[in-house]
This record gives C-alpha cells, structure tokens and sequence, in this order.
C-alpha cells in the first residue's frame, strides 16, 4: 500500500484515524502487546498533549479519535515507538513466525529497520461537528459488537465504550469537545 493522500490540515479539530498492522496480522490478541499500545497512548496525553476522546484496539488494527496541535508529528512518533517496543517483545519471546512476517511485509524503500508493523498512514478525517463525532464514536465502540467479539461494548476491555457507560477504562479520555 502507498502513501496516504489523507493529511491533518486543521489541528484544531479532533481527527478519527484508523492504523492498521501489515498484512492484518492479529497482534493484538496478545494482550502485552495491546498494552503497549496503551501505554503509548497515555504517553501521548501525559507528554505531547493529545487528546484522547475515543479508541478501540482490535485484532489487527486500532482506531482512536485525537487531537493534538502535533497530531501529524505525535501519530509518527506513537507509530515508530510501538512498533520498536512490540518487534523488541517478539524477540524477547523468540517468535520467529511473527518476526518473519514483519520482515516479508517490509517495503523495500524502508531501509531504517529490519521489519514493517504498522502499514502506512492513518487515513485522518477531520472531526466537523457533533453528529460527526457520535456517528464516529458509535463506529468505534461497535466494532468489537460488529466483529461478534462481544455483545454489549462495554465489556471490550481496549475500548473507551467503558468510559462512556461511567466505567473505568485503561485510558482517561477526554468527553467534551
């Protein structure tokens, strides 16, 4: 897959993006590498002031809705770092099948690294208005309902559904906007 065209242009407004790991291999189903992910997104609030309103980590790919006057900057940190943490993970646990896979998935142009995670881009949408926000939000939360991993989103533990039914989630998120 090539390059995004979609592009953050107003940083003032929060974005929905979707990130996708290459060849949609199921790593998340690992729960510490889906912690990974947490931890990185408390990261991004804590030291780079994103806001975080909504996400959900699914088998193969995570959707989240932030904002950030870096967003562009902070999604490519937030991507290179998980990506560096869980490759160091799978060579800790010697998982030679799934460290093979990452390197066959690498794009030949990318020569700063020996394996690809994340498959390129983001593809933000810019958050407009309110019925926006709920139908993304909505979107988010149902996937897990969707996918048939659960019957109520609540229960999916890496979601923000929780925080929305007044359950506490792994993450603080921001409810306003």
């Amino acid at each position: 897959m090539g390059r995004s065209r979609y592009k953050i242009y107003d940083t003032n407004l929060p974005h929905f993006l979707t990130m996708t790991i290459v060849k949609w291999l199921p790593m998340f189903v690992n729960p510490e590498i889906s912690d990974i992910v947490i931890e990185s997104l408390r990261y991004m609030q804590r030291e780079k002031n994103t806001k975080i309103y909504a996400y959900v980590i699914m088998k193969t790919h995570l959707h989240c809705i932030l904002q950030s006057t870096t967003l562009n900057k902070t999604i490519k940190e937030f991507k290179s770092y998980t990506a560096r943490r869980i490759i160091d993970y799978l060579k800790e646990q010697k998982d030679t099948k799934l460290l093979e896979k990452l390197k066959q998935a690498k794009l030949r142009y990318k020569i700063e690294s020996d394996y690809q995670f994340w498959q390129e881009g983001s593809h933000p949408e810019a958050i407009v208005s309110d019925e926006m926000m709920y139908q993304k939000m909505e979107y988010i939360h149902f996937n897990p309902v969707r996918k048939g991993y659960v019957d109520n989103p609540c229960d999916w533990l890496y979601s923000t559904a929780r925080d929305y039914e007044g359950k506490e989630g792994l993450v603080n998120i921001q409810t306003e906007w």
